[in-house]
């Protein structure tokens, strides 16, 4: 199914309240990761693995569903510098969508860690046992994870002004389909 010149394909729209709902939790366990030392860190971290590699498996679909079906157009009237901050701030997003859990597998691998998903799937590590490398790769993961969580409150924020000042449809386009009619023919 194509999107429809105003609107994101239903495939769209549902990768992208789901994977909103996840990236927001995602954030929220990696601050209470980084926020506590005690048995709820292990807690958090079982999810954290899991749930990443979700949102990276989850993130290729949805960058295959964008370039399968593209995103309806910008409102014409809309600046030249918007539409390219709204272009690059979705490719941004789509960039640590994919880098991050990439960099926090690679990091793991790095400092020997298995990358368990559950008690008996473990995954490959991807970069070679290395103490510096976990080193750098942690500081790069906590660096995106404020970019992505940045580039997030900027996206919401852009979402806001379209629908609630400029009121353009570039919010609708995103949201659930707004019901149908019901036909009278049916109602018999």
């Amino acid at each position: 199914m194509n999107a429809t010149p105003d609107r994101f394909t239903p495939a769209a729209r549902a990768l992208h309240w789901l994977m909103a709902v996840m990236i927001v939790a995602m954030l929220f366990i990696g601050v209470g990761m980084v926020a506590t030392v005690s048995a709820r860190h292990e807690w958090l971290l079982a999810i954290h693995k899991p749930l990443g590699i979700a949102i990276l498996l989850l993130a290729v679909v949805r960058l295959a569903v964008r370039l399968r079906h593209p995103p309806p157009p910008l409102p014409a009237d809309l600046p030249v510098l918007q539409k390219l901050a709204a272009l690059a701030s979705h490719w941004l997003l789509y960039f640590l969508m994919l880098a991050m859990p990439l960099i926090g597998w690679a990091m793991l691998s790095a400092g020997g860690y298995p990358v368990m998903l559950g008690e008996s799937l473990r995954l490959p590590p991807i970069f070679p046992t290395s103490p510096v490398a976990f080193a750098v790769l942690r500081h790069l993961h906590g660096t995106f994870a404020m970019l992505l969580f940045l580039t997030f409150l900027a996206h919401m924020a852009a979402a806001l002004y379209h629908g609630l000042i400029r009121r353009d449809g570039v919010l609708a386009s995103m949201l659930p389909a707004p019901p149908t009619p019901a036909d009278d023919s049916d109602q018999a």
